[in-house]
């Protein structure tokens, strides 16, 4: 099997759901239940590396929001 077979040329999307944090989906299915689009798709590489600059704080909001309380 040459390297060509193995390369992954899915298209995805970064989504996001209500704790903010942040995952890829294949651009051909349906969102899971929860998650919405940011508006960035493209290679996996190039989403994974979007998801990267924007998820700084791995944190779900509703402990940030806790934390922010306390």
């Amino acid at each position: 099997m040459s390297s060509d077979e193995n390369e992954d040329t899915t298209t995805y999307r970064v989504v996001v759901n209500h704790e903010e944090q942040y995952s890829i989906w294949p651009i051909y299915l349906e969102n899971p239940p929860g998650w919405r689009d940011t508006g960035k798709a493209g290679a996996k590489t190039e989403c994974l590396e979007y998801v990267k600059e924007v998820w700084t704080d791995m944190r779900p909001l509703s402990l940030r929001k806790k934390m922010e309380e306390a």
